[in-house]
């Protein structure tokens, strides 16, 4: 594992939080008290966020490896004066805020990296590798924002303490693991999150978007994002010469005719009107020109938005390998094997819950600062486990705009293409997305808290 604390971490961390408590702190209650909300995170971003947000960018993790990004995150809530226990799940961190009687309010941060090469050509561009947990070493970078979900929420956290007066209950802050491997929310509540921590009242969490503009936020009254299943197929062949084909059985030509059928489950077992996505992302077999491997490998990503329509997904894909390799002539004791191994359902916001939050940033950013949500792809969320219906936690789940409206009018007059999250290239606008971030979450809390 890369480890990239400095040697002037501890000096420059105490700093800021001296300067922080002393100066930043001291102003955000005044300026919160003449209604200044905005201005006073603004500051606060520019006082404190900003190196915050450049440092957790510059040194990304990944998925259950992000050792030293939750150290940071859990002393930074402890230096704004909350209760932190580390190693919820792993590598989670909780925050707990109490100011009284009131609700208990989930605020969700997910902090993992990708294993992706950054070329945003920001200059505080990650360079950083980790040893991954299959023992290969990776390049990171935070190809998903998920840099400026955290940052928020020390944002967040550092407003709410400042403006106790004017709130009441408890925030749980909690600092997710593994969002990209859909995993990290899962384990934390099987690490006990609610049974030691309190089952919340409300669960709120968001998220930057590239395909929003700065300036807006949007979140849907019902479906917010789809359900996704990573799924691992492993097609057996038997080995043999390349110059003698017959003697065998060919593993890539059988996971190619697996790779086309799976459309077919798409376009004709699918109703037309139910979204569904089958990709297949990896595709790795064979190691010379002229040996017929004894194995490939499949990895895909299945999406959906009806819990059915994802059971109907997972079982076709089965049917279609297992019968794709006995037509090929597989042998009974050598079929292909298909593997579920990670997945979320379907993240619907709680229709009340979101009808009167959303009123709420229309009212406390401006008619103009919220669009209605509208789904740009099938995009995955494992927030879903905090407010699945047998938990009974209504949850709010948002978008926020990461990208200057000028890219967009230059990609349209024919220039760059806005880069979408998991890409190299992607980049979204740091303070515009954080302090946009932050007074949203601020803005929905005081209401769910209210004195």
């Amino acid at each position: 594992m890369r480890i990239f604390r400095s040697a002037t971490f501890g000096a420059a961390r105490s700093l800021g939080a001296s300067i922080a408590l002393a100066a930043g702190l001291v102003a955000s209650p005044a300026m919160a008290q003449t209604d200044d909300l905005a201005a006073a995170i603004e500051a606060d971003y520019d006082g404190y966020l900003a190196p915050l947000f450049v440092h957790f960018h510059k040194n990304p993790e990944l998925s259950f490896l992000e050792n030293e990004t939750a150290a940071r995150m859990a002393q930074e809530l402890r230096d704004a004066g909350i209760e932190v226990t580390e190693n919820v799940g792993g590598t989670g961190v909780v925050g707990m805020l109490r100011n009284g009687e009131g609700p208990l309010i989930l605020v969700r941060a997910d902090m993992d990296g990708l294993p992706v090469v950054e070329k945003s050509g920001l200059e505080y561009a990650s360079t950083a590798t980790q040893v991954g947990q299959d023992g290969k070493e990776y390049p990171v970078m935070h190809a998903c924002g998920h840099d400026v979900h955290i940052t928020s929420m020390v944002g967040t956290a550092r407003q709410l303490m400042a403006m106790k007066d004017q709130w009441s209950g408890t925030i749980m802050f909690v600092v997710q693991p593994a969002e990209e491997r859909v995993g990290g929310a899962k384990a934390m509540l099987a690490d006990g999150l609610y049974e030691r921590f309190g089952k919340p009242d409300y669960a709120l969490a968001f998220h930057v978007a590239s395909v929003l503009p700065t300036g807006v936020v949007s979140a849907a009254e019902g479906i917010q994002y789809s359900s996704s299943d990573s799924v691992d197929i492993t097609v057996p062949g038997i080995g043999a010469h390349g110059a003698s084909p017959h003697r065998g059985r060919d593993p890539v030509y059988i996971a190619s005719q697996i790779v086309t059928g799976l459309q077919s489950v798409i376009s004709r077992e699918i109703m037309p009107l139910a979204p569904g996505v089958i990709t297949v992302g990896s595709f790795h077999a064979g190691s010379k020109h002229n040996i017929i491997s004894d194995h490939a490998d499949l990895q895909l990503t299945v999406r959906s938005n009806d819990e059915k329509v994802r059971a109907q997904l997972l079982a076709s894909i089965e049917r279609v390998a297992v019968n794709i390799g006995r037509a090929h002539g597989l042998p009974d004791d050598k079929p292909v094997v298909v593997e579920v191994v990670e997945g979320t359902p379907v993240t619907y916001n709680n229709v009340e819950l979101a009808k009167r939050l959303n009123g709420v940033m229309k009212r406390d950013l401006g008619e103009d600062a919220f669009t209605e949500f509208k789904q740009q792809g099938m995009g995955a969320e494992d927030f879903a486990y905090f407010v699945a219906d047998e938990l009974g936690v209504p949850g709010y789940y948002f978008a926020v705009g990461g990208t200057p409206p000028e890219a967009f009018e230059a990609e349209e007059n024919g220039g760059a293409a806005v880069p979408s999250h998991h890409s190299p290239l992607f980049k979204i606008a740091p303070k515009e997305s954080v302090t946009l971030g932050t007074h949203a979450m601020v803005a929905a809390v005081l209401n769910l808290a209210e004195e």
